[in-house]
């Protein structure tokens, strides 16, 4: 069982030692694709420019340019910027430099924090504002269409700046309606005023769990949107109330990142406006529930108003081809959002339903919180016709070709914004200090390693040597595990965790012998003196660590970004250090000395 725990762990730190290329990679924008056939263009490019690249690589809808060193990789970006246009997106990344042999067998290098590799770190806030207005927004629409059903007339349903007044013609249908919406609506509270108003506002505990979900979803639609793109592994996660950090190690391209991170941006479904002339609404007579919003090519197009559908329903988009061959999008969509689609698709068949791509643009202009002020855009991209009363999954038509079919399924899986957010903080590490900090790091390592190798090989002669080759393995398999971890990430502070590990791991072994010495002094037999020594120090040293781990576990649970990359290697290094003071360091002294006449030790 050592053998092989100690196996699998060194295969798979393995990929550490080959270490990575400066590299540039190609990906496409909105309006573009990356193909085969342009690797070639990339080649022609840089051979014009006499540079000489290591590999050029295409894989998923991207080209990866390999190149020697960093000032290389600076030209080349600039090269390719100018031969390629504005439509694709050139991005200088680091990219490991694993056999292919290694990489079939799910090998990767440990993933480094922004302070050993280097990258890009924003700070961005979530703009709570515009998420209670977008809530009571959803929910004034839905006290119009329950009403409706249920056969209660009202005479208005206004929205203010943090409630909802509801407007009825006499006491009695206010009262039915109260019962009928608070029973429906647990989560507001209503209340009835003058000139038979019924006014609702959310609950405190509601209020929290808006804001609370905002942030998760941007989380989530954030850190897909980068990985969809390509741009490096990201670390995305929450930071006090309305708060999101975004770090991406390797990445030196400020600009490029901001341009995705800021592509703030919401869908929207609508049907389009067929009662009215769009002509009359050009000459400034837009009816009241309709609204102007051109599409890709300039052309406007009439809409009404009222939202069928926001695109933070939609759980999965992909394209592909309908019946007749021509490029569509199937939608899936969460139940909740299938239910408000087939309520309003319900009495629109036969008619067209738009889909409204919104992005939020910061100004210069700030409000009185000194936030801030966005600018709201809105485009038409695309126009289907409704077939059937549509569900949890539908599709949509109408698209021009199988590139804007990918762009749309694209822009839908990647995900709807919940609200507005602006970057609050931005920190640029550039690859030099983090190349410094590792350097730094190594040598704290190797010093102290160095250092209770010697004590360890001098105060306990030939245990001492046993003990030294279990510290050695303990490193290789905190490696291993670190790279092996899905999500976990080597930092400055992890470094630090290591080098404590190192001195912690060799106090199990110190336990052991001084218990060992014990035993021998007491008269005991070398065999019963190893047995016992093992046996003996085993309950004090799981004591020790265990209060330890939890004192790790405590960091990471509490913890942010450093102390989190400093437990997760603490805790890593608890077990690795159990398993290699105790099993291992117990395999090699049975098969040294097990089942031997002995004298002495050489402890």
């Amino acid at each position: 069982m050592a053998i092989i725990v100690i196996g699998m762990c060194a295969l798979y730190a393995l990929p550490n030692i080959y270490g990575e290329d400066h590299a540039v990679q190609i990906s496409a924008g909105r309006d573009a694709t990356v193909t085969e056939q342009m690797v070639a263009q990339v080649e022609q490019a840089l051979e014009a420019k006499n540079i000489t690249p290591k590999r050029i690589e295409f894989e998923n809808e991207q080209i990866l340019v390999r190149v020697n060193n960093g000032d290389t990789q600076l030209v080349a970006r600039e090269v390719l910027e100018e031969a390629l246009g504005e439509d694709y997106f050139v991005a200088m990344n680091l990219a490991p430099d694993t056999p292919a042999w290694l990489e079939e067998l799910g090998g990767t290098p440990m993933k480094l924090g922004l302070d050993l590799r280097g990258g890009v770190h924003f700070l961005m806030e979530v703009d709570m504002t515009e998420v209670m207005t977008k809530s009571l927004e959803d929910a004034q629409s839905d006290f119009r269409t329950a009403l409706r059903e249920e056969g209660l007339r009202y005479r208005a349903v206004s929205l203010e700046d943090d409630y909802i007044d509801i407007k009825f013609r006499d006491q009695e249908t206010l009262e039915s309606a109260e019962f009928f919406l608070r029973n429906r609506n647990r989560d507001l509270t209503f209340t009835e005023m003058d000139d038979l108003v019924l006014r609702a506002v959310f609950s405190e505990a509601k209020l929290a769990e808006i804001r609370d979900n905002a942030v998760k979803q941007n989380i989530t639609i954030i850190r897909n949107r980068v990985n969809q793109l390509g741009v490096a592994e990201p670390v995305v996660q929450k930071q006090g109330a309305d708060r999101i950090v975004v770090q991406l190690p390797g990445i030196q391209d400020t600009a490029r990142a901001k341009e995705i991170l800021n592509a703030t941006a919401t869908l929207e479904f609508r049907m389009v406006d067929q009662k009215n002339d769009i002509r009359d609404a050009l000459n400034g007579r837009v009816p009241p529930g309709s609204q102007i919003i051109d599409n890709q090519e300039g052309v406007p197009q009439l809409l009404e108003k009222r939202i069928m559908l926001k695109g933070n329903h939609i759980v999965d988009a992909n394209s592909g081809v309908d019946e007749y061959g021509l490029p569509n999008v199937n939608i899936s969509l969460d139940s909740e959002g299938g239910n408000k689609m087939s309520r309003a698709t319900r009495g629109n068949i036969g008619k067209p339903m738009a889909t409204v791509f919104i992005e939020y643009k910061a100004t210069d202009e700030r409000n009185e919180d000194g936030k801030l002020v966005f600018e709201k855009y809105e485009q038409v991209i695309s126009v289907a016709t409704i077939r059937a009363q549509l569900g949890s999954k539908f599709q949509i038509t109408g698209l021009d070709s199988p590139k804007e079919a990918r762009d749309l399924a694209l822009l839908l899986r990647a995900g709807a914004l919940i609200a507005p957010i602006q970057i609050v903080e931005e920190r640029t590490v550039g690859p030099s200090l983090g190349q410094e900090n590792i350097e730094l790091g190594m040598q704290a390592i190797i010093w102290g390693l160095a250092a209770v190798l010697v004590f360890m090989l001098i105060y306990y002669k030939a245990f001492g040597v046993v003990a030294n080759f279990a510290l050695i393995t303990n490193l290789v398999m905190i490696v291993g595990i670190m790279s092996m971890i899905p999500g976990a990430t080597l930092t400055l502070p992890g470094m630090a965790g290591i080098v404590l590990t190192v001195g912690m791991a060799v106090d199990a072994n110190v336990l052991i012998f001084e218990r060992i010495r014990e035993e021998l002094r007491d008269g005991r037999s070398p065999q019963q003196a190893i047995h016992h020594g093992y046996d003996s120090a085993f309950s004090t040293i799981l004591d020790a660590n265990i209060t330890t781990f939890i004192a790790g576990l405590i960091l990471f649970a509490v913890g942010t970004g450093p102390i989190k990359g400093f437990s997760i290697t603490l805790m890593i290094g608890i077990a690795t250090s159990m398993f290699t003071a105790i099993l291992v360091t117990r395999v090699i002294v049975n098969a040294v000395w097990g089942g031997r006449k002995l004298k002495k030790l050489a402890i």
